[in-house]
């Protein structure tokens, strides 16, 4: 069975939290967005304490596809550095998670397959 883990960021506002989850789902990057929020987030940046609302991410993904899927995270965020921490799934329902391999296979061999959250 593969390794699978869970990506989170967090982005400005919930328009972009959707089209971020909406764009890793649809490149297979990611079997299922989570967003929750909005969420406080209190920080240090460039020498100064901030305080923003923001929305979160929880991405599910395979290990193997968290590379790619920081990548694109990377490219399509607005921040200038923005936090994108990916931590290991101890476990889980084992249909689940064999859910989450074949969402995000790649190329055409899983599209049509039934869809969870």
């Amino acid at each position: 069975m593969p390794d699978y883990v869970q990506v989170q960021v967090a982005v400005e506002d919930r328009a972009k939290a959707a089209e971020l989850a909406r764009s890793a789902v649809s490149a297979r990057l990611a079997a299922c967005v989570q967003i929750v929020g909005p969420v406080t987030s209190t920080y240090r940046w460039k020498g100064a304490v901030e305080t923003a609302e923001e929305y979160l991410l929880l991405i599910k993904t395979t290990r193997e596809r968290s590379v790619e899927l920081t990548e694109h995270i990377r490219r399509e965020h607005p921040y200038e550095m923005p936090e994108i921490i990916s931590l290991p799934v101890e476990g889980g329902l084992g249909a689940y998670l064999h859910w989450v391999d074949e969402e995000t296979r790649r190329g055409p061999e899983s599209y049509g397959r039934e869809t969870g959250g």
